[in-house]
């Protein structure tokens, strides 16, 4: 059984996270519910900037708030001190509404809106990450619109493709975000962007992809950038200060799951970016991170309340439970794999091999081959793990279901940070037209 963070067993048998029942958390809030450990959260902020500023004291890491977005989490990410990296509207509003620092915000997307660039700069965010020619051109357009001067990275693809899923490889030559290097593309961005008088182009970035589990793509991605930041001084005389590597650590899904420490990866990666900084005589540039799921993944589980138990003799027993692929989507996406614990029988051996399933019109198996005890029963309820990341991020109304609350736990105190929908709010957009309303 795999415990983290906060979790463990208690008295009862009970599985408890944050000095919370699991079981009275589900009792109390209703399932399927998102907890997050707040403890884990803090800790994990704290050992980031521990690990890279200790050895690089400009290194600002920048939480990627795609992975994990409310209010609550913004201030979270505030009181630690990082910076926050939103990649819309949406998200940089929730940040701002936080009252989160702007100049600690990074904006990111690869077909941003003029509506997202005017915020975005009436906000005074600290950097806007830019994805293509045609955007370096637009943020001119609205930075001379408003009388701005706006601090911009340019994303490259530095053509490193780390062992991950294809869905979620991002730095090879060919994807949709940011400008090639083989290609010409970025060095040819990098003209574009120092030609505009209303835009200061002060680092670069890149995003190979993510659920790695080794650092050697990173260290890669460190010698192809510094490689170009080398050549971009060559070729313009300019130099670029900051290096935003973007995240992509792996976290620990499965028992067997196993990434590099924090210790190791910062100092694998500071060791290749002074090495890199010496061989191409440039000066250490500000090194910029973005880990969102190494964060958040691991802080995070979903309970859900067990209903149908159906065994086919000779085949596979199916567990259904009360939520599924509209609030984890990633079984169905990635193929990605979780482990769970029954909360109320954690104390009990696992001696049954079921198969977890949600209660969509889809094959939606959320957990296939989950050991449990034997004496599973409706009604018990099932704690999947390191669900913090692109669960709530990501969740759907699919079939129509409501969205599920998030709780915030910590020294035994469970606080509601985002609540559940109701059906009536999944209806609350709809209308009608006048001539499908129903006669008599």
């Amino acid at each position: 059984m795999m415990l983290l963070g906060t979790q463990r067993v208690d008295a009862q048998g009970h599985l408890e996270i944050g000095g919370c029942d699991a079981v009275e958390l589900a009792r109390r809030f209703g399932t399927p519910l998102y907890v997050m450990d707040e403890q884990w959260l803090r800790a994990r902020c704290a050992e980031y900037r521990q690990a890279f500023q200790s050895r690089l004291p400009s290194c600002l890491p920048t939480y990627a708030g795609k992975a994990f977005l409310c209010l609550a989490m913004a201030r979270i990410v505030d009181e630690a001190g990082l910076g926050l990296d939103v990649a819309s509207g949406g998200e940089l509003l929730t940040a701002l509404r936080a009252r989160f620092p702007a100049e600690r915000i990074l904006l990111h997307g690869n077909n941003k809106s003029v509506a997202e660039m005017e915020m975005a700069m009436q906000a005074g965010v600290g950097r806007i990450v830019v994805d293509s020619e045609q955007e370096i051109l637009a943020l001119q357009e609205v930075a001379a619109r408003l009388g701005v001067t706006q601090d911009i990275y340019l994303r490259l693809t530095p053509g490193v493709k780390p062992q991950t899923h294809t869905y979620i490889q991002t730095g090879q030559i060919d994807s949709k975000f940011g400008l090639a290097i083989a290609t010409g593309q970025a060095m040819q961005g990098v003209h574009e962007a120092l030609a505009q008088p209303n835009l200061r182009l002060v680092g670069v970035h890149c995003h190979i992809g993510s659920s790695i589990y080794t650092t050697k793509p990173f260290t890669m991605a460190v010698q192809v950038m510094m490689e170009f930041m080398g050549e971009v001084r060559k070729v313009t005389g300019h130099v670029l200060g900051d290096l935003d590597l973007g995240g992509g650590l792996g976290v620990r899904y499965q028992p067997e799951d196993d990434p590099p420490s924090l210790e190791e990866y910062a100092q694998q990666l500071v060791e290749a970016l002074t090495a890199e900084a010496r061989r191409h005589d440039l000066p250490v540039p500000r090194l910029l991170l973005e880990p969102g799921r190494d964060i958040c993944g691991e802080a995070g589980i979903t309970l859900y309340t067990v209903g149908v138990i159906k065994e086919i003799p000779g085949v596979r027993t199916y567990v259904s439970v009360d939520g599924g692929m509209s609030d984890n989507p990633r079984p169905a996406l990635y193929q990605a794999r979780y482990e769970a614990i029954v909360a109320n029988r954690a104390h009990l051996p696992r001696e049954l091999t079921v198969t977890v399933a949600g209660k969509h019109c889809e094959c939606d198996a959320l957990i296939p081959d989950l050991e449990v005890p034997a004496s599973l029963a409706v009604g018990d309820i099932l704690a999947v793990q390191t669900t913090g990341a692109y669960n709530f991020a990501m969740a759907s109304n699919y079939n129509r279901f409501a969205r599920p609350a998030v709780v915030l736990v910590a020294e035994g105190r469970a606080e509601l940070i985002v609540e559940r929908q109701s059906l009536d709010d999944v209806l609350c957009h709809d209308r009608l037209p006048e001539r499908l309303q129903p006669r008599g």
